[in-house]
C-alpha cells in the first residue's frame, strides 16, 4: 500500500516536472505555488505552525562535522594546508547548508528499509556516520568549485572576506581546490559503494560541464533558458541532488524513494541558483559575501536578463554587443527595471521550490516524529531559500 502510494506520487511529480521542463519554461507562464495546498501538504502546513529551525535539529552533527572537515584538509606543506583550511576556518565556514540538508533528509529516510536497521546500536550508528560522510564529502567538493570558480571570475571576496585567490594567488587557489577534491576522492573511496562513488564522480564531472558551458557559450546559447536551465543543473544542484540520493542509497532505501530525494534536491538546487540570479541585481556587496552585479559585469546572462529580454527583444543586441563596455551594463539594467525579469524568476524559483516539498511530502508515511520533523524542516528550507536576501 504505502509502496503504490509513494509510486502514485512519483508518478504525479515526474508528469509536473515534465511540464516545467526546458522547452515548457520557455513559455514562461508561471503562477506562483504556494507550499501549501491546505490539503495535500500536511508536513508543509505543520512545519508552518511549528516555525522550526532546521539548522538547530543538527547543530550538534554540524560542529562536530565541522571539527572533521579541518582535520581532513590537513597537509604536509604548511602554505597548501593554509590553503585548504581557508574556508574551513571558525567564522568564514558558512552556513553549512549543504551538509545540514543531507542531515535532515538521512533522518527523513530512516522508515521502511527493505531489511530494517535498528534505531540505535552499532548497525545504526554506522549508517549514520556514513551519510554524514557525504555532507563532509559534499562540502568538500562545494568549497573546491568556490575556488576554482573564484579564479576563473578572478573574484576578489567570498563570504565576506578577501578570496583565497586574491590572498594567496590563482596558482595556490587551484592547488588547494584539487586538493580537496582528492581528499573527498579519498573519503568517498573509504565508503566501498560503487554507485555512490559514480553519483558523486558524476558530480564533478557535471561542474566542469557546467563551468566549460559558461565559458564557452555562442550567442544563441547564451539567450536560451534552456541553455541556462541546463548550465544551472550541473553547476549548482546535480551536488545536492545526487547527494540526497546517495544519503537514500547508504540507507537501503528503494530506488522510487531514492528518486524522491534526488528529486527534492534537484528542484532546491534550482530554486537557490535562481534566487542567487535574482540577488546578484537586488543584493549590496556586504550582504552577499561578494560583489554585486557580478555575473552581468563577466558577461553571464542569468534568468532575470532572459525573461527581460522577452518583454524588451531590443535587449538581444545589447546582449550580442557583450558588456565589456560599461554603457551596455546599464542599459540592460535599465531593462531590466522596467521589466518583470526579477519577478518571474523569484516565480520560477517559487515553482522549483514547491516541487522539492512535494518530493518530501511523496516519501512513505511514517509515525516515527523524528522523521517527521526532518521532514516539515526539510520543506522549511525551501521556503527559506526563495525568501532570503543574502
Amino acid at each position: 500500500m504505502m509502496l503504490s502510494r509513494a509510486l502514485s506520487r512519483i508518478s504525479r511529480i515526474t508528469r509536473r516536472k515534465n511540464a516545467l521542463g526546458c522547452r515548457s519554461l520557455l513559455s514562461h507562464r508561471l503562477d506562483p505555488l504556494p507550499i501549501s495546498d491546505g490539503s495535500s501538504n500536511t508536513l508543509g502546513d505543520s512545519a508552518q505552525k511549528e516555525q522550526l529551525d532546521p539548522f538547530s535539529l543538527v547543530a550538534d552533527e554540524l560542529s562536530v562535522l565541522a571539527n572533521k572537515l579541518r582535520q581532513m584538509v590537513v597537509a604536509e606543506v604548511p602554505k597548501l594546508a593554509s590553503a585548504a583550511e581557508y574556508f574551513f576556518k571558525i567564522g568564514v565556514e558558512g552556513k553549512r547548508f549543504r551538509p545540514t540538508v543531507l542531515l535532515l533528509m538521512a533522518t527523513a529516510l530512516n522508515v521502511h528499509i527493505p531489511e530494517p536497521i535498528p534505531n540505535d546500536g552499532p548497525m545504526a550508528t554506522e549508517l549514520r556516520a556514513r551519510q554524514q560522510r557525504i555532507a563532509e564529502i559534499t562540502e568538500m567538493i562545494h568549497v573546491a568549485s568556490l575556488l576554482h570558480d573564484d579564479v576563473l571570475d578572478d573574484a576578489d571576496t567570498r563570504r565576506g572576506i578577501k578570496s583565497l585567490n586574491f590572498v594567496m594567488g590563482n596558482k595556490v587557489s587551484v592547488l588547494a581546490g584539487d586538493f580537496l577534491l582528492s581528499r573527498a576522492c579519498v573519503a568517498l573511496a573509504s565508503l566501498r559503494n560503487t554507485e555512490v562513488v559514480s553519483l558523486l564522480a558524476t558530480v564533478v564531472e557535471h561542474l566542469v560541464t557546467g563551468e566549460t558551458m559558461q565559458m564557452t557559450t555562442t550567442t544563441e546559447q547564451r539567450c536560451s533558458m534552456e541553455y541556462y536551465l541546463q548550465k544551472t543543473y550541473y553547476k549548482t544542484a546535480s551536488l545536492i541532488s545526487n547527494s540526497c540520493k546517495a544519503v537514500a542509497l547508504l540507507a537501503g532505501q528503494t530506488a522510487e524513494v531514492a528518486t524522491l530525494a534526488f528529486e527534492y534536491g534537484r528542484n532546491l538546487g534550482l530554486a537557490f541558483q535562481l534566487i542567487d540570479d535574482v540577488l546578484d541585481f537586488t543584493g549590496t556587496s556586504a550582504s552577499l559575501g561578494k560583489g554585486s552585479l557580478s555575473d552581468i559585469r563577466h558577461g553571464i546572462v542569468t534568468a532575470p536578463i532572459l525573461f527581460a529580454m522577452e518583454e524588451f527583444p531590443q535587449l538581444r543586441a545589447i546582449i550580442d554587443e557583450g558588456f565589456e563596455d560599461p554603457k551596455n551594463v546599464n542599459l540592460a539594467l535599465e531593462y531590466l527595471g522596467k521589466s518583470r525579469g526579477i519577478q518571474r524568476t523569484r516565480e520560477l524559483a517559487a515553482q522549483h521550490a514547491n516541487l522539492a516539498a512535494e518530493a518530501i511530502d511523496s516519501l512513505p508515511e511514517t509515525d516515527d516524529e523524528d522523521v517527521r520533523r526532518s521532514r516539515r524542516a526539510l520543506i522549511d528550507i525551501t521556503q527559506r531559500v526563495i525568501t532570503r536576501n543574502k
